[in-house]
């Protein structure tokens, strides 16, 4: 991957992440989904490569702008396909609340699985564990004792990090009866994903549910850090049905891992909004903003954790 893009692709998330902010507390989604996805597309359209759209905002004619299959850049260059999230958590953001990010993913063309608008059942756990530990079909307390064995932990000890949600009742019963400890989020499981493969974020494991979508640019994230995810389709009534129907995919029950989601080497980037397990929120001041990103390539397994200072006067308005 192009080491120039992976910094490029910063300044999108935070260009993103700046104009949602602008809208945190006001109690507005829309509003501040609008700001962050207009800014984003403006930043995408100042990059010199050939972008293709495969995980966005929509599909087209459902939205306007980042829509799957849009093509942005300049047009030149390198040809990618791109997976993005201008503001993940709109809920958050209206109420001021904790844990939204912008995000985005670059990899080669054809590197990215292109899911429709379903939901996904998602497992997750960090680097450097032995290869097949967890299994998305086990019982929960089964998968956190073989994860606490490799890690050399007790059940107790680990941390478990899911979406509050009714669906997950009994997924929060099961998790509790282990023994192993839970961190509930609002919204936000690209971040919550992520976390389970970061030292210093306090998560050891992530299962639950969420958006299709937002798993494989989770997996994104994974595939630099060196993380593993087992994932599966959700199919529900009808209308999913007839989505599924309408896709690419050959076998929605297939058991999806990190390499099923992203088939080549990936730039990952995000700036964190408000503050969260993986990143700080955004400071404001008169001067100006100061802004958390970080940025992951997987050819190099790099790292990078980007503060950047900027001044009021050059701030895009949204």
């Amino acid at each position: 991957m192009d080491r120039y893009l992976a910094l490029e692709a910063v300044r999108v998330t935070e260009s993103a992440a700046l104009a949602a902010h602008r809208h945190m507390g006001q109690g507005d989604e829309e509003a501040a989904d609008r700001a962050a996805v207009n800014a984003m597309q403006s930043a995408l359209d100042m990059l010199d490569f050939d972008g293709r759209i495969c995980i966005g905002e929509g599909r087209e004619g459902d939205t306007e702008d980042l829509y799957v299959g849009q093509k942005v850049g300049s047009g030149s260059g390198i040809t990618y396909d791109v997976a993005l999230m201008p503001l993940e958590g709109t809920s958050i953001i209206a109420r001021g609340g904790y844990n939204a990010v912008s995000a985005m993913a670059l990899t080669a063309s054809g590197g990215l699985l292109e899911v429709p608008a379903l939901y996904m059942e998602k497992i997750a756990i960090g680097p450097d564990l032995p290869n097949d530990i967890i299994d998305i079909d086990a019982p929960p307390a089964d998968n956190l004792s073989a994860l606490a064995g490799a890690k050399g932990l007790k059940v107790d000890d680990l941390v478990v990090c899911m979406l509050d949600r009714p669906r997950h009742n009994n997924l929060i019963s099961a998790v509790r009866e282990s023994g192993a400890r839970i961190k509930l989020i609002l919204d936000g499981d690209v971040s919550g994903v992520i976390a389970s493969a970061l030292p210093d974020a306090g998560v050891d494991i992530f299962m639950g549910s969420g958006l299709a979508a937002q798993g494989v640019l989770a997996a994104a994230a994974l595939r630099a850090l060196g993380g593993q995810m087992q994932a599966r389709l959700i199919v529900r009534n009808d209308t999913d049905r007839k989505i599924l129907a309408a896709s690419k995919l050959e076998n929605p029950d297939e058991r999806l891992t990190v390499s099923d989601m992203v088939k080549s080497d990936v730039t990952f980037a995000a700036t964190g909004i408000t503050t969260g397990p993986i990143l700080e929120g955004i400071n404001r001041s008169v001067e100006g903003a100061v802004t958390h990103s970080m940025v992951l390539r997987s050819h190099s397994q790099t790292r990078r954790f980007i503060q950047s200072c900027h001044k009021a006067d050059t701030i895009l308005s949204e």
